[in-house]
């Protein structure tokens, strides 16, 4: 380890410089505190003893402002001016993003664009969707790094690995994704839709979620355009690699096929953080009301039918920080209550009227059951209940003659018809004696009477 210390001028570690690189590959542009939050979130629970935040603050990001000084003096990140809070922001060069995408596996087409206004007027955008990724991702700190703290450093550290889980890690996410309705993935035509976030967490139950940040500051026509976009890219199909025609998107990634009234288009999710003057709920229901062609489904039987549709999913930034994904901090647009992020981009009415018609179903076959088991025939001779290939064939009709025996079991049946097989030989052999007898007696009879005759 003092070997690679060495060679990184700041005292960072090489694995502290892939997890700094792994950070910025996906969000672009981060404070030190974000990817502290991320990549070490034992660190958020030690040093407080310290006495002001400020202090505490120094002390737990010190270790990754000397990894991104490592990598600055290496030309793989650049300083991007500071946020309106005075925390500096990190960027990755050209060759930086090369790196990151070795940490991640991922190709150059992959790894997305630039995040928006990244080191620009504070970079406000890019502070809310990194914000938004920490708390999807709720990071859980190592209980065993935070031993030796004070005990109530200890206990919220247990506190928060007790709370409800978030959905994947770093590597489950993606940022400024093209969405191409022209061009290609790595030459997307001009005006097409870009995804602030992709969530990729099959292991979670969301194999594809789209997700916009927002700071309250565009107007709601602007953000209901972005939807405009989102479906010209959803209804774009191309050739797959089996030459059949499917939907672009899902030349690139994976999701189940639509079930019946489930949505055809993947979900998307929109994260309102209150930093303009624009009321974060009155944009909600604004963003509804224009884009009501994308998501409103159709009435059927108690829930809805969504061909052809897009879920569109709210929230805030304060409420998903409370919540998290697992908690009642979503709103699905066309409904009337908050819901987690499950049953939010899901149909829970659809799926509950599934589980009551496969019960109904199961019901309704019990009882026909039942009721054909009462009318089920039972052997006359030994009292034993037909089979139904039995009770079949004791029914059948051959060319207008029945079962010979309808009343018996298949063993009884045998055993009958061997009995009356046995008396019909009993009787031939009978008759076949009486037969020999009488021309035994008839030869008799015939040589007295040739005696007396000579």
């Amino acid at each position: 380890m003092a070997g690679k210390r060495k060679t990184n001028e700041a005292g960072s570690t090489n694995n502290l410089r892939a997890d700094v690189l792994c950070v910025l590959g996906v969000l672009k542009a981060a404070t030190a505190d974000q990817i502290q939050r991320l990549s070490s979130p034992h660190l958020t629970f030690r040093h407080t003893t310290k006495e002001t935040a400020a202090a505490r603050k120094e002390a737990r990001t010190a270790s990754h402002r000397g990894a991104l000084n490592d990598l600055r003096r290496h030309g793989l990140s650049v300083d991007g001016g500071r946020t309106r809070g005075g925390e500096e922001v990190r960027l990755l060069t050209k060759d930086g993003l090369a790196a990151a995408g070795l940490e991640l596996d991922r190709g150059p087409e992959e790894m997305g664009g630039m995040p928006k206004s990244a080191g620009r007027s504070g970079a406000s955008h890019a502070m809310t969707v990194n914000e938004t990724v920490i708390a999807m991702i709720r990071p859980k700190p190592d209980l065993h790094l935070v031993a030796g703290e004070p005990a109530e450093a200890v206990a919220a550290a247990q506190a928060w690995i007790d709370a409800p889980d978030g959905i994947g890690s770093i590597t489950s996410y993606a940022t400024e994704v093209a969405l191409p309705a022209t061009g290609t993935w790595r030459n997307p035509g001009v005006g097409c839709a870009w995804a602030d976030l992709v969530l990729i967490a099959p292991e979670a139950g969301l194999p594809l979620l789209f997700i916009e940040a927002d700071n309250c500051t565009e107007d709601a026509s602007v953000i209901a355009l972005k939807f405009d976009k989102y479906m010209r890219h959803f209804h774009r199909k191309t050739k797959d690699t089996d030459g059949q025609d499917k939907p672009m998107w899902r030349t690139r990634w994976s999701a189940p096929d639509p079930q019946w009234g489930d949505a055809t288009h993947p979900p998307v999710l929109l994260v309102f953080n209150q930093v303009g003057k624009r009321p974060a709920l009155k944009q909600m229901e604004k963003v509804a009301a224009l884009t009501r062609e994308h998501w409103q489904g159709q009435e059927a039987d108690g829930f809805h039918l969504y061909q052809g549709k897009m879920p569109i999913v709210a929230t805030t930034l304060e409420l998903l920080r409370e919540h998290g994904p697992a908690g009642p901090a979503f709103w699905r647009f066309g409904r009337e209550d908050r819901q987690n992020l499950w049953d939010a981009i899901g149909n829970p009415r659809r799926d509950a009227a599934l589980v009551r018609r496969a019960e109904e179903a199961r019901r309704r076959k019990a009882q026909e059951a039942a009721e054909r088991e009462a009318q089920r025939p039972v052997c006359a001779d030994c009292g034993q209940k037909f089979t139904d290939d039995r009770w079949k064939a004791s029914i059948a009709v051959d060319w207008g003659r029945g079962d010979s025996h309808p009343h018996l079991c298949d063993d009884c049946k045998a055993r009958a018809l061997e009995a009356e097989r046995q008396a019909e030989q009993h009787e031939r052999d009978r008759q076949e004696q009486e037969h020999q007898e009488e021309a035994a007696q008839a030869s008799k009879a015939g040589g007295w009477l040739g005696r007396w005759r000579s």
